[in-house]
């Protein structure tokens, strides 16, 4: 029985699909018509594991009230040179207009994100905690 050699162009075929398979439509970030905050990382960098818990907990405090999004760059690799990044983690927060006001590279805590996205004039959540009723960390 002869054996079948796979081509590189069968197997460059083949890792393109599986990598399109696995990354996601990011072109409506940012959102139009409310801020957005975009942490541009992956899911192995340490510091991007650090935020990681941070990012969860704000989207679903600012649901309906400011667009928390999470890119991993190395899952979607087109988003690095369409946001212009340097090093993960990054963060890039947008206006109600879709432009760029702040930007930051490296761990971000979240007071600062808290009292960034206020600054911009949205409004602190009150009920984080997968829906237990407590405050975040007290902002002064």
């Amino acid at each position: 029985m002869a054996k079948k050699i796979v081509g590189p162009a069968v197997l460059v075929l083949l890792f393109l699909s599986i990598s399109l398979a696995c990354a996601q439509d990011f072109s409506a970030v940012p959102e139009k018509g409310t801020v957005t905050m975009v942490d541009l990382g992956a899911k192995k960098c340490i510091p991007c594991k650090m935020m990681a818990p941070i990012m969860e907990k704000l989207e679903k405090a600012y649901e309906g009230k400011a667009h928390i999004v999470f890119i991993d760059v190395w899952k979607n690799r087109g988003q690095a040179p369409r946001f212009g990044i340097r090093t993960i983690p990054t963060q890039i927060f947008f206006n109600e207009n879709g432009e760029e006001v702040w930007r930051h590279e490296g761990f971000l805590e979240e007071k600062t994100i808290v009292d960034r996205l206020t600054e911009m004039g949205v409004k602190k959540p009150d009920i984080v905690n997968n829906g237990v009723s407590s405050c975040l960390i007290p902002y002064s």
